[in-house]
């Protein structure tokens, strides 16, 4: 990992991310993997992503074509405010005209269901609420929609779906997550990541690229599915900085065998080598098992629901984006 030399010339600890929650660490996997209309959350993300999963800076600084003193910031800011720092707030503009208590109150009331507070709908509008906050009994709050909108952005307040959301019941979990740290700290040259990436149907997918304006690229809108759906099988070296893998039909255990496989052979010298993966049934089986302790590889199991301590997540964002 990198380090920083500080005063007197001590190296000082590696920059990283603090241990993820299983909510922190699901979001940044979905927006990693999905995407974002947002260049700056998107690359971001990653930045986070990749450090949770033991990635060093200068990789993570190539992944998303950054600087390392970039990457170092980001990481700093997440230790300090946590996911707040996917959406920078640059300062600029005029003086607020809304005292921040004033403020305080318009987020209370946006975030409060209109029933609790005697209103006949179950959501608010800008246009319901700025209403309301103009005729609140002895406190009468004079904003306009747009500026309400800019507020309720400042603040990390948007409008969304009610969602569902669950926590790594996984008792083995901090004791997992410090068996991965561990290895990836004390023996980076030895250890690597395995995971499935799919289901990828075989279709034409729009994608972007540059071409002459109101000329763009064009794929046909329909298509005959003719190839059914694949699952990249990916392994990621953490001292190389390289990942391969091959596409199969499905998951199973005798390709989850075959890209280990493949991880052994990368150091044929038959010293131990670690490999992080989730614990998916298809990859803990008595046969893999009986195979890696016989060949010296030790599986390092991700916790249930944290998939996204494995390293090689932040790098299947690049892969979806740019070669699938």
């Amino acid at each position: 990992m990198t380090s920083d030399l500080i005063a007197g010339g001590v190296v000082a600890e590696p920059v990283r991310v603090r241990r993820l929650t299983d909510q922190e660490g699901r979001r940044l996997q979905q927006i990693v993997r999905r995407g974002s209309t947002s260049s700056v959350r998107y690359r971001r993300a990653m930045m986070l992503l990749a450090s949770a999963g033991g990635n060093r800076v200068p990789v993570i600084a190539q992944l998303v074509q950054a600087d390392d003193d970039t990457v170092r910031d980001v990481i700093h800011r997440f230790n300090e405010i946590g996911l707040a720092c996917l959406d920078p707030q640059w300062a600029g503009g005029r003086p607020r005209l809304l005292s921040p208590d004033d403020e305080n109150f318009v987020i209370q009331t946006a975030t409060t269901r209109p029933a609790k507070l005697g209103q006949p709908f179950t959501r608010w509008s800008l246009r319901k609420l700025v209403a309301y906050l103009r005729k609140v009994h002895g406190r009468v709050i004079r904003i306009g929609r747009e500026t309400l909108r800019g507020l309720l952005a400042r603040r990390g307040v948007t409008f969304q779906r009610t969602k569902t959301w669950k926590e790594s019941t996984d008792p083995e979990r901090d004791a997992k997550l410090d068996r991965i740290e561990y290895v990836l700290e004390n023996f980076p040259d030895r250890v690597f990541a395995f995971d499935e990436f799919g289901p990828l149907g075989i279709r034409p997918t729009g994608g972007a690229c540059w071409a002459g304006q109101g000329r763009p690229d064009r794929v046909p809108a329909t298509y005959h599915r003719t190839h059914g759906v694949t699952y990249f099988h990916g392994c990621y070296s953490i001292g190389d900085d390289t990942l391969w893998g091959v596409n199969r039909r499905r998951k199973g255990a005798a390709n989850s065998l075959a890209a280990l496989k493949s991880v052994r052979a990368a150091r044929p010298d038959g010293a131990p080598i670690y490999v992080i993966l989730d614990n998916l049934s298809a990859h803990k089986g008595t046969k893999i098992r009986r195979w890696a302790q016989k060949n010296k590889v030790e599986l390092c199991f991700t916790p249930t629901n944290a998939s996204w301590a494995n390293p090689i997540e932040a790098h299947f964002g690049p892969l979806r984006q740019f070669t699938l």
